[in-house]
């Protein structure tokens, strides 16, 4: 299931809006890209972008779209459900997940952002079911379900509920930083 197969090129209201708790530039990820919406916007925004869907044609005209605009944005086709998805470690700045939910990913996305990294992540509940696509459990969140997912991340804002006609979860969660031990004080 791709991330935005059925949407418009515009990218999701909660990304732009939340355009303030991101860096101010770095590497960012766009998974299951879809279109290519959101890598387009980040990659606009100035950020290094990679955006990966496992729709091959997808991919390709999302890189055909970024060589003329000269952007910089990378697009692979991958299949991020065939196995354990290895997204790298510490790599990503920024790292955006719009209507796509495989749970088995979640420590993969973590482990992928830098330190300080923030994950922007929307898709939908079991409300939208009830709406009409997608009905498929695996699909939907539950109540209060994205938060935890993403823990340990700090969420740094949320929402649940109604919004521009969909039922979704939605946050931005920032990994911790990393700090050096401090060595312990010598009386």
């Amino acid at each position: 299931m791709s991330g935005d197969d059925h949407q418009s090129l515009a990218p999701a209201a909660w990304l732009i809006m939340n355009r303030a708790l991101l860096p101010p530039s770095g590497r960012a990820l766009d998974l299951a890209c879809g279109r290519g919406r959101h890598a387009l916007w980040l990659a606009r925004q100035g950020f290094t972008t990679t955006a990966i869907d496992r729709d091959p044609s997808a991919v390709a005209a999302l890189g055909t779209r970024a060589r003329q605009e000269e952007l910089s944005l990378t697009a692979l086709a991958m299949d991020l459900e065939g196995g354990a998805a290895d997204l790298g470690t510490g790599v990503y700045d920024v790292l955006v997940v719009v209507h796509y939910l495989h749970r088995p990913l979640f420590p993969a996305l973590r482990a992928a952002l830098t330190p300080g990294g923030v994950l922007v992540y929307e898709t939908f509940t079991v409300a939208q079911a009830a709406r009409g696509r997608p009905t498929n459990p695996a699909f939907l969140l539950e109540p209060g379900e994205l938060p935890r997912l993403v823990a340990p991340l700090e969420v740094l804002a949320a929402r649940e509920g109604d919004f521009e006609e969909r039922m979704v979860s939605s946050v931005v969660a920032r990994r911790g930083e990393s700090r050096a031990p401090v060595p312990p004080r010598r009386p």
